[in-house]
């Protein structure tokens, strides 16, 4: 089930306030920021903010620049992103700017919600997510209508939901040189079961006086549920695989093993070093002490799906999995038939209690280096 790239902004006071208590808006960044967040609204497929921004900030979430609409256009895209608001009530205002600037417009609610939205004649496609909302059937949704990438506003609930359910794939956060200090007033991030682990730092950026930070999170999903830092690491095993030498003979596979707090420990790829025979999830895994306590809790993230037979070693690397005592794998993409019949390192693992989980939308990638066995 794909989903869009979820990207979180805000901006925030030092002492972490999203607004203070006063009747206008709290303008924390500064023009030249402005532009900046113009830049990525325009960038984007969808921008998301909650029913309560609505009713507190009466936003028009519109790209302000024409030479940024008139790029869309021609790029064949819309003048503006689809604007969307989620809803548990379906309690809106529907004379909001929200419903009468740019173009299409999209309710996400309950079945109950449904209902309400519906009978205000908001100038929306209201989409009911059933008894109560669901974040990932949201995502699917917006992903199946075309949205790939999704820029989400606010407010501070709506990104400690996404952030503490593991489906934010990117927080761009501006800190402003200036305090609130009302405890009256809306915070960035609320209390909750966040993931574990340190987000990675991938960009620091001065702009006037305000400086932006943006971070990406690594802890690994749970179970057969994926989260986003999975993308993060299944992409980078695709990545491995480009740089195993070439072979007529074997697949060209990369893969890393991550513990559950997003700390790397080990990483490889086929045929790596002076090696001719070695498996990707081989090489990484003999990097790590096999006494390692994070092993049990973390996960592998392989190109193809471990192999479960092979001819070069004594055991495949489903079982050196196992032996490792690792209980979850990320995979892109089913071993073919190509050399093995019938292989199946994903049914070996899920009999012996491992959750695999694969995601196909990187199958592409993952088959990349090995066009020429799959003629």
């Amino acid at each position: 089930m794909p989903l869009p790239y979820v990207l979180l902004s805000a901006a925030v006071s030092l002492d972490g306030y999203l607004d203070d208590t006063g009747p206008e808006r709290l303008l924390l960044s500064s023009p030249a920021d402005f532009d900046r967040v113009d830049e990525v609204r325009a960038s984007v497929d969808a921008i998301l903010v909650g029913a309560g921004t609505i009713r507190a900030d009466n936003p028009r979430l519109l790209v302000n620049s024409p030479e940024r609409r008139a790029a869309r256009i021609a790029a064949g895209r819309p003048e503006y992103p689809l604007k969307v608001t989620v809803s548990g009530s379906g309690d809106l205002d529907p004379a909001a700017n929200f419903w009468h600037t740019g173009g299409e417009k999209a309710v996400y609610t309950t079945d109950k919600g449904a209902e309400t939205a519906r009978a205000a004649g908001l100038a929306a496609d209201v989409v009911s997510l059933g008894a109560d909302l669901d974040w990932r059937r949201l995502l699917a949704d917006l992903h199946a209508r075309g949205v790939h990438r999704l820029m989400v506003e606010g407010g501070g609930t709506i990104h400690t939901q996404l952030l503490r359910e593991g489906l934010a794939d990117e927080l761009q956060l501006v800190l402003a040189p200036l305090f609130v200090g009302d405890p009256a007033a809306p915070r960035l991030f609320g209390p909750g079961a966040y993931q574990q682990g340190r987000l990675r730092l991938v960009e620091t950026r001065r702009i006037q006086d305000v400086v932006l930070m943006r971070y990406e999170p690594t802890a690994p999903g749970e179970g057969d549920v994926p989260a986003a830092a999975d993308h993060h690491w299944l992409r980078l095993a695709c990545e491995l695989a480009e740089l195993c030498p070439p072979s007529d003979t074997a697949f060209s596979v990369g893969a890393v093993v991550v513990a559950a707090d997003g700390t790397e420990l080990a990483r490889g790829h086929s045929r790596e070093g002076d090696d001719p025979v070695v498996h990707a999830e081989e090489a990484a895994l003999a990097k790590i002490d096999p006494e390692d306590p994070r092993l049990p809790s973390a996960t592998v993230y392989s190109s193809l799906e471990p192999c479960a037979h092979r001819s070069s070693r004594p055991a495949p690397c489903a079982r050196l999995i196992l032996d490792a005592g690792v209980r979850r794998v990320v995979t892109a993409w089913r071993e073919p038939d190509t050399f093995v019949v019938a292989a199946d390192g994903t049914g070996l693992l899920t009999s012996a209690g491992v959750d695999v989980l694969e995601l196909p939308e990187y199958a592409d990638r993952a088959k990349a280096p090995n066009r020429h066995l799959l003629a």
